[in-house]
């Protein structure tokens, strides 16, 4: 899925990728948002990003949150509301449909 930006945007990073993969699935049951993309960036740390709008977003990775802490470690989470374009490349590298 492919992120322009002109959306809210959810990042939840965990330490390993079960804590990553239980909060991706709170995360996109809670609320009305699309996953954009996950990265795997080393050291055993994972991002999973949505997309949706600024009330959905908060609620799924607040969701999400709490999944990851439930089962393992979560490292960061974030809401984005309107990002600029130019973080739509940087989120995007990883598409989930590419």
């Amino acid at each position: 899925m492919r992120y322009y930006g002109e959306e809210a945007l959810g990042l939840i990073e965990t330490l390993g990728m079960v804590p990553a993969i239980e909060a991706a699935d709170k995360m996109l049951k809670a609320a009305d948002v699309e996953l954009i993309s996950y990265e795997n960036i080393g050291s055993t740390l994972v991002t999973i990003m949505v997309k949706g709008d600024v009330a959905a977003v908060r609620a799924s990775v607040e969701a999400g949150a709490a999944a990851a802490a439930a089962i393992g470690k979560l490292t960061a989470h974030n809401v984005m509301p309107r990002p600029i374009k130019g973080v739509g490349d940087i989120v995007s590298v990883h598409d989930i449909d590419a």
